[in-house]
């Protein structure tokens, strides 16, 4: 998989998707999320988040049902690398809903506030998402890239 970049001076305004509410998360909830994430998508996955969560202020936006305060998905950036976005995720009973968009674009947004011009989404599994939600352009020659083979 290809590695995407993202312009930040060109996003598209923030997205609220009805019946969930967007947010920062906080280290008391660093367990819960990386469990969520466990169970949801990968051990991987809640390995990669946490500098997030254990960052002041965190760099994970996570998205809630408002009626429930389900967690239904999230988002984080400078994880694997500074300037890298992801993972993302959104729980499967919660897709197509805009879940995926509005935390990425809320994060997206968080990068450009924090000086970056570019973003980069490592390895990207659903291009098509990033292009349609944020205009993310594939790198070329960007594989296999940063991300070595796993620890076996």
């Amino acid at each position: 998989m290809a590695d995407l970049l993202v312009p930040l001076y060109s996003l598209p305004g923030k997205f609220c998707s009805t019946g969930f509410t967007v947010r920062r998360s906080m280290a008391h909830e660093g367990e819960i999320i990386q469990k969520w994430i466990r169970v949801n998508f990968s051990a991987g996955w809640a390995s990669e988040v946490l500098p997030a969560i254990s960052r002041v202020p965190s760099t994970m936006m996570i998205s809630l049902e408002e009626s429930t305060g389900k967690l239904a998905g999230f988002c984080v950036w400078d994880c694997t690398a500074l300037g890298f976005l992801g993972p993302v995720g959104v729980a499967e009973e919660y897709r197509g809903t805009g879940v995926g968009k509005a935390v990425t674009l809320e994060v997206l947004h968080c990068m450009r506030e924090q000086g970056y011009g570019y973003g980069i989404v490592g390895g990207a599994g659903p291009v098509d998402f990033f292009q349609s939600v944020c205009g993310a352009m594939m790198i070329q020659g960007s594989t296999p890239g940063l991300y070595p083979e796993s620890i076996k």
